[in-house]
């Protein structure tokens, strides 16, 4: 059975600071007792106060940066457990659990080229993503600048959020909403569509996708029906993050590699899959 990462961990971790952006969200940065690695860009770690102000469940939270010691995530505000987390002070203690689950795969440049499609707060894997694909784990380059393209759709301008930072990459960075208020007017996946036809994306690419679950059942309908290489990082109702509750099954294609289950556990699985991997 899968069984949690050996380098998950659970300590406090000092509040340093809490940055609003964009309509509703906002970045938290930590600093945790314990000094972590270098975390593969779409793991994730839970998150909680100790006291009253959180739920007794904490909230799962992909990593957006890591600065040495400091970890920041970026937080869409919705319910009590968000609404706990961005109240925080600096100073504060929270309970951080992780890192947890398994990341993208090695971006590398010897391939099609990458296009990643971002919903909403799905952009929080991507930051991590674009630095380790341009500097590597280690530190040296994988892919060029050119060989990145990052596509951030939402309703409006004001939930792309911290999208001038992902700009600051280099890499091409194309926006879509819905109402027509930044970039493309429509969603990302007619964005992508419309840059293909107009030859400003190879048809030839693998595709990474994160955001709502309607995105990403488009962006697996696209990947196979196009016979794209394609991941998807799930964004899903999560207890433990360990594996021990069966809270966050995903249905597994029986032809694939996880078929010989019928669901696989996002938290230990996951949450980046394959879509020859699962089927939503």
């Amino acid at each position: 059975m899968p069984a949690p990462p050996k380098d998950a961990r659970s300590c406090l971790a000092e509040v340093l600071e809490v940055e609003r952006v964009g309509d509703d969200g906002v970045i938290l940065s930590v600093r945790p007792e314990i000094a972590m690695l270098d975390v593969r860009a779409s793991r994730f770690f839970m998150l909680r106060h100790e006291d009253a102000r959180s739920p007794a469940i904490p909230r799962p939270f992909s990593l957006y940066r890591q600065r040495g010691r400091e970890l920041e995530f970026l937080i869409k505000v919705m319910g009590r457990g968000t609404q706990a987390l961005a109240q925080s002070r600096p100073g504060e203690k929270l309970r951080l659990i992780g890192p947890l689950g398994n990341g993208w795969p090695a971006l590398d440049g010897d391939g099609p080229m990458w296009v990643m499609l971002a919903g909403g707060v799905g952009s929080a894997p991507f930051y991590l993503a674009i630095e380790q694909a341009l500097k590597g784990m280690d530190g040296k380059a994988r892919c060029g600048k050119d060989h990145v393209a990052f596509l951030f759709g939402a309703a409006r301008k004001g939930l792309l959020y911290d999208v001038d930072a992902f700009r600051g990459f280099g890499v091409k960075v194309f926006t879509a909403t819905d109402d027509g208020s930044d970039g493309f007017k429509g969603n990302v996946l007619q964005l992508l569509e419309t840059l293909w036809s107009r030859g400003t994306l190879p048809r030839e690419c693998r595709l990474l996708a994160c955001g709502p679950e309607r995105m990403l059942e488009a962006v697996e309908h696209l990947a196979q029906e196009k016979h794209l290489e394609c991941w998807l990082s799930l964004e899903t109702l999560m207890g433990c993050g360990v594996g021990i509750c069966n809270g966050c099954p995903v249905p597994t294609r029986p032809d694939g590699p996880l078929g010989a289950w019928p669901n696989a556990k996002c938290c230990v699985e996951g949450p980046v899959f394959s879509t020859r991997d699962i089927a939503l």
